[in-house]
């Protein structure tokens, strides 16, 4: 199977060129990625564990489903499709935020997104451990207590979303 392409980037996020999947992350490049925010109707946010077999950040918790973006494609057309592979959800999804790429986001530009259902996920096993949904503020806590327990990327999504949710005095899926 051939190895999976990623478009390289600039500083603002502008395609420089495309290199495959294992010199991105060696050579530290710019590149993209998409993280998703799957949220129950009680306001409760799914978390994934990585699977052991991740080159990155395995066994650590991150966000609902997240992934990279393959060369030729949108973070719009990324989201949904990272959505049905890891959890077999096809349900809209909104896009939030944008987050500047640097090594506190392994050196990916990071657009979030956010949909709510109560379809249960089917996780597909060579990339989750598992899985389960948390108030916000267990995973708060826990991410206090916690930090190196979740990637990095995800630590910085969830901090502006509790940011958002409190300036905004939003509830999670306001």
């Amino acid at each position: 199977m051939p190895e999976e392409m990623f478009d390289i980037v600039d500083d603002q996020d502008r395609v420089i060129g495309q290199i495959p999947r294992s010199e991105v992350h060696r050579r530290k490049r710019l590149h993209r990625a998409v993280s998703i925010f799957v949220f129950d109707s009680r306001g409760r946010l799914l978390l994934q564990q990585r699977s052991a077999a991740k080159d990155e950040y395995p066994l650590c918790y991150t966000a609902s489903a997240s992934g990279h973006v393959s060369a030729g494609e949108t973070y719009d057309e990324t989201a949904p499709r990272e959505l049905e592979e890891e959890l077999g959800l096809t349900t809209p999804v909104e896009r939030l935020a944008k987050f500047p790429a640097g090594p506190e986001t392994a050196n990916e530009f990071t657009v979030l997104y956010r949909t709510i259902t109560d379809i249960p996920p089917q996780f597909d096993p060579g990339e989750i451990a598992g899985g389960a949904f948390y108030e916000l503020s267990e995973i708060d806590e826990w991410l206090t207590r916690e930090p190196e327990q979740f990637s990095p990327p995800f630590r910085i999504c969830f901090r502006w979303y509790q940011q958002r949710l409190k300036e905004n005095h939003e509830s999670p899926l306001a």
